[in-house]
């Protein structure tokens, strides 16, 4: 369940000093896992979701590393597991994030095979954190169909698919008790707004990926204070 948390600042005056960062002895590391959505393609490195989430972590005093990356646009769930495989990280993150399946659902690929798939995936990301689901966070798949990309396509048939496979995604890491994180209502409501999209009027801007940073942060906080 995503618990939402309103902060409200105050200003008496003058800038408000940045939190001290916290002294845990070292480094949190993370693990940043996924498609385009993830490696921020048409956007520069520091716009990417995740980079983003990194230093609003650090904003609030938060020392955890620029993300280790492991996606590439294109990759479907199988891809994906393959490149972890190839790549093979060390199973010691600190916070793991998971955002995969547009491409499933773009190639026709079966709801079948993408439960099958991503419920490996997730204890991939489990065993990367440390066996620990709490460590991992989920985000679900945004819905291209609302950019002007999907211009005479189907935009309804594709928006029950995403949802299809999104209650795919939130059932499999309820159940391994990892954290969801609904970024699709977002994807629908700025998905036809140029400013919230990358050139190739398919992917994100970095102004949509701090808003999914956003949503993200509480989740990661509170892991990593822990």
């Amino acid at each position: 369940m995503l618990l939402m948390t309103t902060v409200v600042l105050f200003s008496c005056g003058g800038e408000t000093p940045a939190p001290a960062v916290q002294d845990t002895g070292h480094e949190f590391s993370y693990l940043a896992l996924g498609d385009s959505y993830t490696i921020g393609e048409g956007v520069p490195k520091d716009d990417r979701w995740g980079e983003q989430l990194a230093e609003m972590l650090r904003a609030t005093g938060v020392d955890v590393s620029d993300p280790v990356t492991i996606a590439r646009t294109g990759w479907t769930t199988s891809d994906l597991a393959s490149a972890i495989r190839s790549q093979n990280p060390a199973a010691n993150f600190d916070l793991v994030s998971l955002l995969i399946g547009v491409n499933n659902q773009y190639r026709g690929q079966s709801i079948a095979t993408y439960r099958t798939e991503f419920k490996e995936l997730l204890q991939t990301s489990i065993r990367l954190a440390g066996n620990d689901p709490d460590n991992v966070i989920v985000l679900s798949i945004p819905d291209w169909g609302a950019t002007p990309f999907a211009s005479g396509r189907n935009r309804e048939q594709i928006a029950q698919e995403i949802d299809a496979f999104n209650a795919v995604a939130r059932e499999e890491a309820q159940k391994a008790g990892v954290a969801f994180v609904d970024v699709t209502p977002l994807s629908r409501q700025y998905g036809n707004d140029r400013t919230y999209l990358a050139s190739d009027g398919l992917h994100y801007s970095g102004k949509m990926y701090e808003m999914w940073a956003k949503l993200a942060l509480p989740l990661a906080k509170a892991t990593l204070d822990e």
